[in-house]
């Protein structure tokens, strides 16, 4: 379960405040809205990458307001998928696990799972230069779940994609929610994507949710 209680972020000129939600367990939940109103700051709040003012986050029964990212045990993929360059796809879905003391066999064990999985077992030696778009995010998808996250944060991941790579993406990522007992959080400003994976959909305002809707 994530637990929002009056979250307060200030960012520049941009103020959201008394901010109250809760995502339960294996809920995929959408946030939307347009460009500015906060949905992205709050996606990065709850992964630690944004300092609160004032408020409280909870990760199932442990506030983590003030918890690193690395404490919160979120996999979080990011806009532009943030691969690293320089190693192969093996090496880009094996890192969350290499800096967690993993040995090199069970690191094996579970890229070559994640790869299978996400169809891209036929990459893994392959450097990210030489990836297409969804292939790239396949492989952040495949980094992020790496460790067995109990919640996935993912940010617009399927903007920069074309409409066919996208309808792929919504595929795997609708076969990943049936299948893996995991809550998500998805960032997006497509009615497409919202209608056809979310369970509940936020809209947010000028930092503050305008409507809270269950998808049927």
């Amino acid at each position: 379960m994530i637990k929002a209680i009056s979250l307060h972020i200030e960012q520049g000129n941009f103020l959201l405040s008394n901010l109250n939600f809760e995502i339960m367990k294996g809920e995929y939940v959408v946030f939307m809205g347009k460009t500015g109103c906060g949905k992205t700051t709050v996606l990065e709040a709850i992964c630690g990458l944004r300092s609160l003012f004032s408020g409280e986050i909870w990760l199932n029964i442990k506030n983590v307001s003030k918890d690193v990212p690395a404490k919160r045990e979120i996999g979080y993929v990011p806009q532009d998928g943030a691969l690293f360059k320089t190693m192969s796809v093996k090496k880009n879905i094996g890192f969350a696990l290499k800096i967690r003391k993993w040995n090199q066999h069970h690191i094996d064990e579970r890229t070559e799972e994640l790869a299978n999985l996400l169809g891209i077992n036929h990459l893994l030696d392959r450097n990210v230069h030489d990836l297409s778009g969804g292939e790239k995010q396949r492989v952040a998808l495949a980094r992020a779940l790496s460790f067995y996250p109990e919640i996935l944060c993912l940010d617009e991941p399927l903007s920069a994609l074309d409409e066919s790579t996208k309808e792929d993406m919504m595929r795997l990522l609708d076969t990943l929610k049936q299948n893996l007992e995991i809550t998500v959080i998805h960032v997006t400003h497509s009615n497409t994507e919202a209608l056809k994976l979310a369970d509940r959909i936020l809209y947010f305002e000028n930092g503050s949710i305008k409507e809270n809707i269950q998808v049927i």
